[in-house]
């Protein structure tokens, strides 16, 4: 550990005489041996169950104009903080603590007060003691993240059966959806072949969402505009660019806080549960079972327009 890193989680007594400069030191705000239960972890034990994490972050800010006069908006508050871990941990599973670190030091500096982040990371329940990671960020370092309530697109989710992939009307049905305002995401069903029975219940989970992309590549090779996409990055870059998408679901489905709840036996109700992560517009069956939903939801036949 650098002492700069080492410092900044000190008494700032210590750091103070570290210093030894008559210059002021920012002003700091802190959280410390914050804990919150998460799934998160690259390997499979650490799938499907919650450990422990403890978050130590300390924020240097800007120092406010003028007196505080006891004025909670003249300050950068302590939520700004435990909003950041909350949201970063809600938003997808991931399995790394540096990815997670990362995430909640650029949120945090989206706040304008605040200059430098410290974030230390460990976990709790992995080994005989703490393990963890601890960075430094600054503000002009990345591209801080945009504020949690950033407007995106809202897709057009079109589950395809196999019949309207193999129609030779699809063509036409891509030049509609292409014609369309709101992006369009392509989500399909499993493949006409037997899928191997694996007689377990997480290999057989892996099993299904793998024919559920090797559909997903069999549509893509009907149209160069269908491009295979599985990351949540991914899809956001292209519904702001009016990229139609087909959903490689592994990855989300495996991330995703919510994804136990993701039925991967049953393509239309997974891609019910995914057009409401994706705040969808609309949900089109073509040709297709239409799925169980809140959303606006309605099933037409390949050659109708959307």
């Amino acid at each position: 550990m650098s002492s700069e890193s080492r410092l900044a989680f000190e008494h700032p007594e210590a750091r103070s005489e570290a210093d030894g400069q008559p210059v002021r030191p920012p002003d700091r705000i802190s959280l410390r041996d914050h804990i919150v239960e998460a799934e998160i972890g690259a390997f499979q034990q650490e799938r499907g169950t919650t450990q422990r994490l403890r978050f130590n972050v300390v924020v240097e800010v800007t120092a406010p104009e003028g007196p505080v006069e006891d004025d909670v908006d003249k300050i950068l508050s302590y939520d700004a903080i435990t909003e950041s871990i909350a949201f970063e941990l809600a938003a997808e599973r991931l399995n790394l603590l540096e990815t997670l670190a990362e995430r909640v030091a650029d949120r945090i500096l989206f706040a304008p007060q605040a200059q430098r982040v410290f974030v230390r990371i460990e976990k709790l329940d992995r080994g005989p003691g703490a393990l963890g990671v601890e960075i430094v960020r600054a503000r002009g370092q990345g591209a801080p993240v945009a504020p949690s309530g950033e407007e995106l697109p809202h897709p057009v989710v079109v589950f395809l059966s196999n019949a309207a992939i193999a129609s030779p009307d699809l063509i036409a049905l891509l030049d509609r959806l292409e014609a369309r305002d709101a992006p369009a995401i392509l989500c399909v069903g499993f493949p006409d072949v037997a899928i191997p029975d694996a007689h377990r219940a997480m290999p057989q989970r892996r099993i299904d969402l793998i024919a559920l992309e090797m559909n997903a590549w069999l549509l893509a090779a009907r149209d160069r505009r269908c491009v295979v996409v599985g990351t949540r990055t991914e899809l956001d870059w292209a519904m702001k660019h009016g990229q139609i998408c087909v959903w490689a679901p592994s990855k989300i489905v495996l991330d995703a806080v919510d994804g136990a709840e993701a039925d991967v036996t049953d393509p239309a109700a997974l891609t019910a549960w995914f057009a409401t992560l994706m705040q969808a517009e609309e949900i089109l069956a073509v040709d297709a079972p239409l799925p169980r939903t809140d959303l606006p939801a309605r099933s037409l036949a390949i050659g109708e327009m959307p």
